[in-house]
């Protein structure tokens, strides 16, 4: 089947990784543009494997180059709503081609090809024939397929602007549910090779982490295979319709990560976060010296105000883990009117990058736009402070009746906590159900269901 093709195609080579001193060239990522599209099209000539731009022999080792997968499929069965699931699985199988690594979906992919695939001969046509075969295994109702690989520059972005029209037309007909009007919400386990320890659950209101799947395209992929990565799930008894926890959607999730995670809520980073895989677009992260939550996305290159970037953020919260303060996103969750609406929804919100703001202009309540400061107004926590202050942003109100509502904490025992007397209007924020702090001569500090408020905490041994 892949017998023409000079390196192996099997699931066995999901996972790989190729790092930088592995590498033969980079295709797009956050250096670069690309994008990868399906399109139902009667037109498709069926078994069309082309390139369009330099091969890989016409490359040089250790650039960037710009790259577009174009998929076109033909079936009797196939229907619009379907291309979104077939497309996301354009992640999977160009992952079973040993020596070809491919990361996130949409205008977001980043690929690698390792110098052992070049020195078995490999080539980008190798590719488009690979995925042609592996799509009409995966499914069976394309009937023809076209898969054509772009990486001439001009030709790259001609494609990324059209297909960001197609992901925007299919984004804004999600928007027409909410998650009350329907009584199925779905899991998606698509990215359990990365994250074993994940499960997606996609909602009207909630679209998939990797922002490629919204509740249409999982209606449309579990009925077609019921048995697939995409499965229906009741939604059941409320039990906190704020917050997002659902009775049914707990115990699913607690099956299907093996008892790892078994409490989750859709809307919010605090308590019982959605896991987070490892596709996601954005991650919102809690300030505790605000009490706010700031949010970064994949195409921001600096720092985030904690002085870590994406990279190392996601790194932190990725792979199937729930980290509370932390939890991977779509940018499209953020259009959203349940967006993170169990911590204050945008009032919540105390950083962005500017990108992002600019393109959620019509999402973010007008009182509050021009209330949140992006990476040209601040970079630092204390710039952040500043810029607050002088907009008036409504944490001010939130942070204000927090430390009215708090009596102080009196220490007792062997340990003593002296708070030094600030100056500052903003305090650190920390809060647990219970919080073990161990310190050295064999003493060990417990907080329980306590809220701290202090500019430095002084531990002294009596």
């Amino acid at each position: 089947m892949f017998s023409d093709i000079p390196v192996d195609v099997s699931p066995m080579h999901e996972g790989e990784r190729i790092r930088a001193a592995n590498m033969f060239v980079e295709l797009a990522g956050p250096k670069s543009i690309g994008a990868e599209l399906v399109q139902v099209d009667e037109s498709v000539k069926d078994g069309e494997y082309k390139v369009i731009g330099p091969e890989l022999s016409d490359m040089t080792k250790g650039e960037i180059y710009p790259f577009c997968i174009k998929i076109d499929i033909k079936g009797e069965k196939l229907e619009k709503e379907l291309e979104g699931v077939i497309e996301r699985r354009t992640h999977d199988l160009c992952n079973y081609v040993q020596g070809f690594m491919h990361l996130n979906q949409r205008d977001q992919i980043w690929c690698r090809v390792s110098t052992e695939a070049i020195d078995s001969g490999f080539k980008l046509v190798d590719l488009a024939k690979a995925l042609g075969i592996l799509f009409k295994e995966e499914f069976p109702i394309i009937e023809s397929i076209s898969v054509t690989i772009l990486t001439k520059k001009e030709d790259v972005e001609e494609f990324v602007n059209k297909a960001r029209e197609i992901y925007s037309a299919r984004d804004e007909r999600a928007r027409e549910l909410s998650d009350e009007d329907v009584d199925v919400f779905y899991g998606c386990l698509m990215c359990q090779s990365f994250a074993p320890t994940h499960m997606c659950v996609v909602t009207p209101d909630r679209t998939a982490l990797c922002g490629a799947i919204n509740w249409f395209d999982c209606r449309a992929s579990a009925k077609m295979d019921p048995d697939g990565s995409i499965f229906e799930i009741e939604k059941g008894e409320v039990l906190d319709d704020v917050k997002g926890e659902y009775k049914n959607v707990n115990e699913i999730i607690a099956q299907k990560t093996q008892g790892e995670t078994d409490r989750v809520f859709l809307h919010s980073v605090f308590e019982y976060p959605h896991t987070s895989c490892g596709c996601f677009e954005a991650v919102a992260f809690y300030i505790p010296e605000l009490d706010g939550i700031g949010i970064v996305d994949r195409d921001f290159s600096g720092e985030t105000p904690l002085g870590i970037p994406f990279s190392s953020m996601a790194g932190q919260c990725s792979g199937g883990k729930q980290v509370e303060g932390f939890t991977g996103l779509s940018l499209e969750y953020m259009r959203s009117p349940k967006f993170l609406q169990a911590d204050g929804a945008y009032e919540r919100i105390v950083w962005l990058p500017s990108e992002i703001k600019e393109s959620l202009k019509e999402f973010i309540p007008k009182e509050i736009f021009d209330k949140i400061p992006t990476n040209e107004e601040a970079t630092t926590i204390s710039d952040i402070k500043t810029f607050l202050k002088e907009k008036n942003h409504p944490v001010l109100e939130r942070i204000e009746n927090t430390n009215d509502g708090e009596e102080g904490i009196e220490a007792t025992g062997e340990i003593a906590m002296e708070a030094e007397p600030t100056n500052q209007e903003f305090v650190p924020v920390a809060s647990a159900s219970e919080m073990s702090v161990p310190t050295s001569g064999g003493v060990k500090i417990i907080f329980k269901n306590a809220k701290i408020y202090a500019e430095k905490v002084i531990i002294k041994k009596k």
